[in-house]
């Protein structure tokens, strides 16, 4: 039976775009919408992030979303993705606590979301952690650099490794996550000098995010990428539309509108038979005066 859907990518596939030389592309994603217009558009890997903690239910930080939350949101972007990779953020407090309760959560995001991989942050503590998640079959994305669940520790939102031995841990964070197993690592925030050296020391993909260009593949939040966040973005976003200010001005047109009796018109309406609408007349003037307006 013959389809027009492209293939799936895999985690070797990405591995294999990278050898040769090609960039992964990669944005974030929340629902069954922006997750079909993400595939749809050859995006490789779909990110489920914990930024829809953010970006869609309005926390101030990642930190509140829960397991359940996200696996709503993963769900939906699952159901929407047919060939890139989809790796769910794993949030806040659902792979920190020991290595049992990781894999338990990653197998629920594998089993229960449909993602094909997750994501950890951090090194340290969390090295073990993908370790056992990726020992349980369920591959794993690192993430070093800034990373927002750790944002109180790290003294607010700040790009990492800016000096010479800050820069050089994250150099053997990423290459403890590759000997972990993880297939991937996201560098956020940190020198383009130290991400390029991080990508040379490690054979898996790198993801930059504020990162430079030097790496295997980039990654920018939905809401960024397409001028839907309000205020100041960070500094290392480009912004490719300004939906924001299109969709306030859309939402105008259609209030103005309405409140004008200029919407809905007839092309927005639905006719009727003549015939049924003499016979729908004639038995509505045909009810008792005494009954109209009764429910």
């Amino acid at each position: 039976m013959s389809t027009d859907a492209p293939p799936k990518l895999t985690i070797t596939a990405l591995a294999d775009l990278t050898r040769r030389g090609e960039r992964i592309t990669s944005v974030t994603a929340y629902d069954y919408p922006s997750g079909r217009l993400a595939d749809e558009a050859g995006i490789d890997i779909v990110l489920v992030g914990d930024s829809a903690a953010m970006t869609v239910l309005g926390y101030d930080s990642t930190l509140p979303i829960s397991v359940e939350e996200m696996l709503t949101f993963t769900g939906a972007v699952v159901r929407a993705v047919r060939r890139a990779v989809v790796v769910a953020d794993m949030p806040f407090g659902s792979f920190q606590v020991s290595d049992a309760s990781a894999v338990g959560n990653a197998v629920r995001f594998a089993r229960e979301g449909g993602a094909d991989a997750v994501k950890i942050e951090g090194a340290g503590p969390s090295v073990a952690r993908a370790r056992a998640i990726v020992d349980a079959g369920i591959p794993v994305m690192g993430h070093i650099g800034l990373t927002p669940q750790s944002v109180t520790k790290l003294g607010g939102y700040r790009a990492q490794g800016r000096t010479a031995d800050a820069a050089h841990q994250l150099v053997q964070d990423a290459k403890s996550l590759e000997a972990a197993g993880c297939f991937a690592i996201v560098l956020e925030a940190m020198p383009a000098i130290v991400a390029a050296h991080i990508t040379d020391a490690v054979d898996v993909p790198t993801i930059g995010i504020g990162a430079g260009p030097s790496c295997s593949g980039q990654v920018l939040v939905w809401h960024d990428l397409l001028g839907l966040s309000p205020g100041r973005v960070p500094k290392f976003v480009k912004e490719y539309a300004h939906l924001r200010d299109d969709i306030r001005s859309a939402l105008g047109r259609y209030a103005a509108d309405v409140r004008a009796g200029e919407f809905p018109t007839a092309e927005h309406t639905y006719p009727m038979a003549e015939d049924e609408r003499v016979r729908f007349e004639q038995r509505r003037d045909a009810v008792p005066a005494a009954s109209k307006g009764h429910r």
